[in-house]
């Protein structure tokens, strides 16, 4: 729902989304440099005691190949970058110009997020504030590339390996679990 309701708001605003050449190959290159970059963070994130076992303590969906095919690339990636970056980023900049613009865009990403942090019991405020820097992060991206494809892969790259690593150490805590009860 979120996805078609994005893409109404896309259509509506006649949002320049970038997607064809030559801004989509601009996209693409920034998107892969910042997507590694952001992937290289999220990996060394994990070092981190209080990182690790807040990701092994999060709560998974019950389809993980729902959520990680679907669910992250479509009803958050796609929906937030067209309706945030896309939509809203340009009647913002038409409205309030090139520096407010991407300030209210970012304002009302962190804000979006406050419901998501009371229902995983996380600080409001730092995320709202987190989200809202990754929102001007996003909008930069957008801005500086001319696609969409550019927020798009670094938001994917963000939420898929924050994913995929609580995946992965709650499978490895599931085993190591499964061990110590085998010796027992």
């Amino acid at each position: 729902m979120h996805a078609t309701l994005s893409a109404a708001l896309v259509a509506s605003t006649r949002a320049p989304l970038g997607l064809g050449p030559p801004a989509v190959w601009r996209g693409l290159r920034l998107g892969t440099a910042t997507a590694t970059v952001v992937l290289l963070g999220v990996a060394a994130s994990t070092r981190i005691p209080r990182v690790r076992a807040d990701m092994a303590a999060r709560e998974l969906p019950e389809s993980t190949v729902g959520w990680l095919a679907v669910r992250i690339p479509l009803g958050t990636v796609w929906s937030e970058e067209a309706g945030f970056r896309a939509a809203l980023g340009t009647v913002a900049a038409e409205a309030f110009g090139p520096r407010w613009g991407p300030v209210l865009q970012a304002t009302a990403f962190g804000l979006s997020h406050v419901p998501d942090a009371k229902a995983m019991g996380e600080p409001v405020v730092g995320t709202v504030l987190v989200t809202g820097v990754a929102g001007w992060a996003f909008a930069w991206c957008y801005e500086r590339s001319g696609s969409l494809l550019a927020p798009m892969l670094t938001h994917l790259a963000s939420n898929e390996a924050g994913a995929v690593a609580a995946v992965l150490l709650q499978r490895a805590g599931l085993r190591q679990t499964s061990r110590a009860s085998a010796r027992s």
